[in-house]
């Protein structure tokens, strides 16, 4: 009612003030609706054993596993560059695994974060394919049988990232914030001993 009334004095002579009313009002509205849709679903939980599935499972030219946390200010600040990669070699066999180290209570968190950057969590119960292609979990089972599943050089700390080539082996692991360059290089060296350009 209040856009229709704004609209409506927006049409009336020397209404100009009323006329950037009725803007905002629709621009707020607008924004209202996207707050208000459905909230992206949560990612499912994964231990080391559904990691280590989707790293291996056929298809891929090369995996990129990032194990992150909202809360963890580093691994926030390199998703987007993860996205950006991700999107540019997608095409190319790149698959994306995703794994917060989050509380499972928190798991609309790491979705509508998730959300945000461009990464869904999947749809339906037990998906974990997000809206771009990429794999997403909520870690789950024991901690240290995860992080010395993954790499025993690892210490645990996040972020932490591995890139492994399309057959499942380990090629690359970044302890600590993830750069663009790094992941292009990565990906270039397997890209190499594949005989590609």
């Amino acid at each position: 009612m209040a856009v229709a009334l704004a609209t409506w004095l927006g049409a009336l002579p020397g209404t100009g003030v009323a006329k950037e009313t009725a803007k905002e009002t629709a621009k707020e509205t607008a924004k209202e609706a996207v707050t208000k849709a459905a909230p992206a679903p949560a990612p499912p939980p994964g231990d080391l054993a559904a990691v280590l599935a989707a790293v291996r499972e056929p298809g891929a030219s090369a995996v990129l596993v990032n194990v992150w946390a909202t809360w963890c200010e580093p691994c926030r600040e390199e998703m987007p560059e993860i996205v950006r990669f991700y999107r540019d070699h997608r095409a190319g066999g790149l698959r994306l695994v995703l794994v917060s180290a989050d509380d499972p209570e928190s798991r609309r968190e790491v979705a509508r974060f998730l959300a945000k950057v461009g990464v869904g969590a999947g749809a339906g119960a037990g998906a974990h394919t997000g809206a771009g292609g990429a794999r997403v979990f909520i870690k789950t089972g024991d901690e240290m049988a995860f992080i010395n599943g993954l790499d025993a050089r690892w210490s645990g700390a996040l972020p932490a990232s591995f890139l492994f080539d399309g057959r499942g082996q380990e090629r690359r692991f970044w302890p600590g914030r993830v750069t663009l360059p790094d992941l292009e290089s990565g990906l270039a060296e397997i890209n190499k001993t594949k005989g590609h350009p």
